[in-house]
C-alpha cells in the first residue's frame, strides 16, 4: 500500500491560522501524522508576514477570530501582487449555517471544512485543493 503525503508524495508546508492555541495543536497532531509540515500562526497579521516571507503549498484558515477575521485576511491575500496571492486556501469554521460552500469560493476560497475537524475530511479537502489539475483541464486551458 502506497501511501504517500503529498500528491507527488512530497510532505506539504500547510500555513495554520486560528487564534485558538487547542485547535493548532490539534491540526498540528493530524498534519504531522501524514507526514506534512504544520506552521502555526495565531492572528490574521502573523499569517500575512509568514506568507510574504516563505512558501506554503497550502494555507487553514480560521474564519472567526479577533482583531483581523479569516475574511480580512482572504481579501488582503488576494489583493497582494506577489505569488503567495495565488496559495490555495481552506476555510475553516465551526458556522456552517451563515454561509454555503459556494460563498466561501466567491470571497476567495478555495474551499471549506467545518469544524469541529474531522481527520478524514481535512485530509481529503487538502488533496483536493493542491491536486494538480487534470491533464485534459491543461490542454484545454493552454
Amino acid at each position: 500500500m502506497s501511501h504517500s503525503p503529498g500528491e507527488e508524495g512530497r510532505p506539504l508546508k500547510v500555513l495554520h491560522v486560528d487564534d485558538d492555541p487547542m485547535n493548532l495543536r490539534v491540526v498540528q497532531e493530524i498534519l504531522g501524522a501524514f507526514g506534512h509540515i504544520g506552521v502555526m500562526a495565531s492572528s490574521g497579521e502573523e499569517a500575512l508576514e509568514r506568507l510574504q516571507t516563505e512558501a506554503f503549498d497550502i494555507m487553514l484558515l480560521d474564519i472567526h477570530m479577533p482583531g483581523m477575521t479569516g475574511l480580512d485576511v482572504i481579501r488582503r491575500l488576494r489583493a497582494l501582487p506577489g505569488p503567495e496571492h495565488d496559495i490555495p486556501v481552506i476555510a475553516l469554521t465551526a458556522d456552517v449555517y451563515s454561509r454555503r460552500p459556494a460563498e466561501y469560493v466567491a470571497l476567495g476560497f478555495s474551499d471549506f471544512v467545518s469544524k469541529p475537524i474531522l481527520v478524514a475530511g481535512l485530509m481529503t479537502t487538502i488533496r483536493r485543493c493542491v491536486a494538480p489539475p487534470p491533464a485534459a483541464l491543461k490542454q484545454a486551458v493552454g
